[in-house]
């Protein structure tokens, strides 16, 4: 296939894929046949498109076909002939037809992926692996579990959601309270590896961290009164303010303490805080995602990195640890410290975490851990583990920034 219809492909399908299966899992009512039918339809593209060209709507183009593919299933078991009709009538003419996916599809999906049915690890990793198009690598890396692991989760998750016949709908308002926080935690993740991926050659996913955000804003539409579904879009809201400056010219990483502030959206910051006021006005006390969006807030008013309030963003990060304990907040408690109080006390917390090896790994722990020693002037020990972090590094981005990094320690 010709290389650049062949990247054109792969783009199409890191932007437009979850769409796709969303749609066509409302359509036959069951995610494992909508994945396969997109497949199908994929694998239709590679075939047809170095020959007769890209479609001017390639989104709608690939839809339609899975949508006749599935025709073709139905008729050969003569059965579900409603739905043929139904289907037939939208595919008169593909390359008039605009790819304009019902605004909600994806959250419908969102909510089958997280159905009781499931277990909150089985829901969290099939959403990540249809929603956010994470292979099942990526996914392992960010709960530290096997690879196998990950892969027998989301086979028994769409097996489990085919044989309770789970319906891709948003589910009525008594059935929130069971669904909305796994949610969430979706959302969340997905827009954390749109934010920072961990993987692949570009430090950012735009389009994954904003498809994040407009199901976070849905979200808000619907429960506007609960406090933690606007702190979760108060959080990407003032993390997506960053962006622009998250990324230089050459797609190269622009680290917090280099980037240009000028160029961070006062807009999105603006917006963050006006829903972090809101949740906190809700008055039922700061829950997780309130108080990320509260450290995130400090650094989104800051004039520089050596004037943000460190103390506060320790106490923050000191609740949050109660709150919603993981090694990650308090790995991230022991950086806050070392801008607060200096590396000595913060390598302490570090080392705490090396030995409970909750975060066994993960290029995180010796990324952090060789920083601390280097500000501490124990160069030798800091290249050590620095070199560690770029042998665990998926993302080609981070990885050079780990290796200038070391060198400049020599």
């Amino acid at each position: 296939m010709d290389d650049d219809v062949s990247r054109r492909v792969a783009a199409i399908w890191r932007i437009e894929g979850a769409r796709i299966v969303a749609a066509l899992a409302r359509v036959v009512g069951d995610l494992a046949v909508a994945e396969d039918l997109a497949q199908d339809a994929l694998l239709a593209a590679v075939e047809s498109w170095p020959r007769d060209g890209v479609p001017d709507n390639p989104g709608a183009w690939l839809t339609a076909v899975a949508k006749r593919r599935a025709i073709d299933g139905w008729r050969r078991h003569e059965r579900l002939v409603e739905r043929y009709r139904l289907l037939a009538a939208d595919l008169d003419d593909v390359a008039d037809t605009e790819w304009e996916p019902i605004e909600d599809d994806l959250l419908r999906l969102v909510f089958a992926a997280c159905h009781p049915v499931l277990s909150r690890e089985a829901q969290i990793a099939l959403t990540l692996k249809v929603v956010a198009g994470l292979d099942t690598s990526a996914i392992a890396r960010m709960f530290f579990v096997p690879v196998a692991t990950v892969q027998q989760r989301i086979v028994r998750a769409k097996k489990a959601l085919s044989a309770a016949r789970v319906p891709f709908e948003v589910p009525d308002a008594a059935e929130w309270p069971t669904r909305v926080g796994a949610v969430l935690t979706v959302v969340y993740l997905t827009f954390t590896e749109g934010y920072a991926a961990t993987s692949g050659d570009r430090w950012v996913r735009g389009e994954l961290a904003s498809e994040a955000t407009r199901l976070a804003r849905i979200l808000a539409r619907l429960l506007p009164r609960e406090p933690e579904v606007l702190g979760l879009l108060a959080l990407l809201e003032l993390q997506s303010s960053r962006f622009a400056a998250r990324v230089g010219p050459d797609g190269e990483s622009v680290l917090l303490a280099d980037q240009d502030r000028r160029r961070w959206d006062r807009s999105a910051i603006a917006r963050g805080r006006e829903l972090l006021a809101r949740a906190d006005a809700v008055g039922k006390g700061r829950g997780s995602y309130q108080l990320q969006a509260a450290i995130a807030e400090c650094h989104a008013v800051a004039p520089s990195v050596a004037d943000t309030d460190w103390a506060r963003i320790v106490l923050l990060y000191e609740v949050l640890g109660r709150v919603a304990p993981s090694p990650v907040v308090e790995l991230n408690r022991a950086v806050a410290v070392s801008m607060a109080t200096g590396p000595a006390s913060a390598l302490r917390i570090v080392d705490e975490l090396a030995r409970a090896g909750s975060l066994r790994g993960s290029p995180l722990l010796p990324s952090v851990r060789g920083e601390l020693l280097a500000q501490l002037g124990r160069r030798d020990e800091a290249r050590a583990e620095l070199a560690e972090a770029v042998l665990l590094t998926a993302n080609d981005r981070q990885r050079a920034v780990l290796e200038g990094k070391i060198a400049a320690l020599r």
